[in-house]
């Protein structure tokens, strides 16, 4: 007799349950042409497929919550009543096929005013002012490589980026979200405090782990009381620098715990991002890293990194090396991936599109 299907297990946290384990990671689109930040038909069309499709939640793209958080001029934001009302609708949709919405909130620091991957005429780096870009900051005033310097932020400055985490992660709620992610990952504001290759402060906010996680400590805490006790909080940590002397997978488990104790309910573990690095890729070659946060900070995640079959997505969560496994590529392929892959894992779910149910059955 064949085991059911652990990846299209439920998984509930706080007061929310995920119809399976097989999620939508954050995906950027950078398809806010009138750069204000709105949403659009294709935010609905790209989140609304995969929802659709049967994936347990959908988590909308890097969404800034100020301007200047924007890693590109073409980022969707979370800043004014324009956003949530053209949000509302997305989320309506998502959540009316059984999915669950949520989105990622972040502030891109360094990484921020850079021109988009597509659409950009081959220009990288940063965007100049006078083409619609602007001054960018960090927690020091280092560079990433190949983007202009930023000003480091006054004390006063990060507790306004705190304020700013509160008030999108209200509006997101608002807008009719069920989930709010921190994007503390990928070389973006947070990531660079955590992360001594780009934070060299000497003052409450630099030094010690301890000092270097103090803001996303206080982000989880701000956001915790804006969102109530109901609403899960996600964090998305890069585990590793892959680098020698940047942050590595034991001090991202410690990070886990105490943002846990702060508020925070699940971790999206990925890695790298914050400085150039050279990274092994391959199959599931970041779920090594979901397992020793998971093992070691006492705390529940998801895996990510090149996870492209149902039977390689299966095997994380069924031998307990993460709760739940995000597909980012494989789903921007084929937004119907989670239907396919429980027919081919043999898993009775319920809830395929009536629209589709020859394909179930055929």
């Amino acid at each position: 007799m064949t085991a059911p299907s652990q990846l299209f297990t439920p998984l509930t946290i706080r007061g929310t349950t995920f119809r399976n384990r097989l999620w939508a990671p954050p995906m950027c689109q950078y398809s806010v042409l009138d750069r204000d930040g709105v949403p659009t038909d294709w935010h609905l069309m790209h989140l609304g497929s995969i929802a659709s499709g049967g994936a347990g939640l959908v988590i909308a793209e890097a969404t800034g919550i100020s301007p200047e958080g924007r890693i590109s001029p073409h980022d969707t934001g979370l800043w004014n009543d324009e956003q949530v009302e053209a949000w509302s609708r997305i989320t309506a949709f998502i959540r009316s096929q059984g999915a669950v919405a949520g989105v990622q909130l972040g502030h891109a620091g360094r990484k921020a005013s850079t021109w988009p991957v597509w659409g950009s005429d081959g220009r990288t780096g940063t965007v100049p002012e006078e083409d619609g870009g602007w001054q960018t900051v960090g927690p020091s005033a280092i560079p990433y490589d190949g983007f202009a310097a930023p000003l480091a932020l006054t004390v006063e400055q990060i507790r306004g980026i705190v304020d700013d985490f509160a008030a999108a992660a209200r509006r997101a709620v608002e807008a009719g979200f069920e989930l709010v992610e921190l994007h503390g990952a990928h070389g973006y504001l947070i990531h660079q405090f955590l992360s001594p290759l780009s934070n060299q402060r000497d003052d409450e906010y630099g030094g010690s782990l301890e000092n270097r996680a103090r803001l996303l400590l206080e982000v989880v805490r701000a956001v915790r009381a804006a969102v109530g006790e109901e609403l899960p909080v996600f964090v998305r940590l890069s585990a590793t620098d892959w680098t020698e002397g940047g942050l590595g997978e034991q001090e991202t488990a410690v990070v886990a715990g105490w943002a846990r104790a702060a508020g925070a309910d699940f971790f999206d573990i990925s890695t790298g991002g914050n400085v150039t690095a050279r990274i092994p890729l391959g199959p599931g070659y970041q779920v090594s890293y979901a397992e020793y946060v998971k093992d070691n900070g006492g705390v529940e995640v998801s895996a990510v990194g090149l996870l492209t079959t149902a039977r390689e997505a299966e095997d994380v969560v069924a031998s307990g090396r993460a709760d739940a496994v995000m597909m980012g590529r494989e789903l921007l392929r084929d937004p119907r991936f989670p239907l396919r892959a429980a027919r081919e894992l043999g898993a009775d779910i319920d809830y395929w599109p009536g629209q589709y149910l020859r394909a179930r059955l055929a």
